[in-house]
């Protein structure tokens, strides 16, 4: 088998892995986050949170596949693993800016609930002053 399959036949299975793992880890601990920011709304931080997981995964994968392929033949162990090593990077680095994309944005909706919220006085008026009549 050509070292440029196997190093394709890694990289897939590795690739792959670190998405399903970072978005389980992401919908599971970023559900209580939805539900903050949704003040309390289950149902549909479930819902946001799914659409967010789906499109974490498009995103991701289609970046893995459009990556997946390279201009140069692999002749040696060592091309393999600095394939690798340069393709998983910007597979993780993709990683990362997706996640702290989201978390940047779920705080800014979090943020502008939180200000929404604050804005209510905890108790209504309770008396009323008429103007003064020289001013």
């Amino acid at each position: 088998m050509d070292r440029t399959v196997i190093a394709y036949v890694i990289y897939l299975l590795v690739s792959v892995g670190l998405t399903i793992w970072v978005a389980r880890t992401l919908s599971h601990n970023g559900r209580i986050f939805l539900a903050d920011v949704l003040h309390g709304n289950e149902q549909l931080a479930d819902a946001v949170n799914h659409l967010l997981v789906v499109g974490f995964y498009l995103v991701n994968l289609g970046f893995v596949a459009l990556y997946l392929s390279g201009d140069q033949t692999i002749e040696d162990t060592r091309g393999i693993f600095e394939a690798l090593s340069t393709k998983l990077g910007v597979v993780l680095l993709v990683l990362g800016v997706m996640h702290l994309g989201n978390v940047y944005v779920l705080n800014k909706i979090r943020r502008r609930g939180v200000m929404e919220r604050e804005q209510v006085p905890p108790v209504g008026p309770q008396d009323w002053v008429a103007p003064r009549a020289g001013a």
